[in-house]
């Protein structure tokens, strides 16, 4: 049986507080696995995704992937 190729990741950190934000935006931030300053997170590379971080770019950074 043949295996999937990887699927690309983008790891994402966490640079701005919720605090004072929209809850939309505090969930997103959850949705993305990030709750707390400099916390990283590595997820799939999906359009679902890059519109999660578009959301809140203010708030977080993308430390590798493209």
């Amino acid at each position: 049986m043949a295996q999937k190729p990887a699927a690309a990741t983008i790891t994402v950190e966490q640079i701005g507080s919720p605090i004072r934000r929209e809850a939309k935006q505090r969930q997103t931030l959850i949705g993305l696995k990030l709750n707390k300053l400099h916390r990283t997170s590595t997820l799939e590379d999906t359009p679902a995704v890059r519109g999660m971080i578009e959301k809140v770019k203010h708030l977080v950074r993308v430390v590798d992937g493209q």
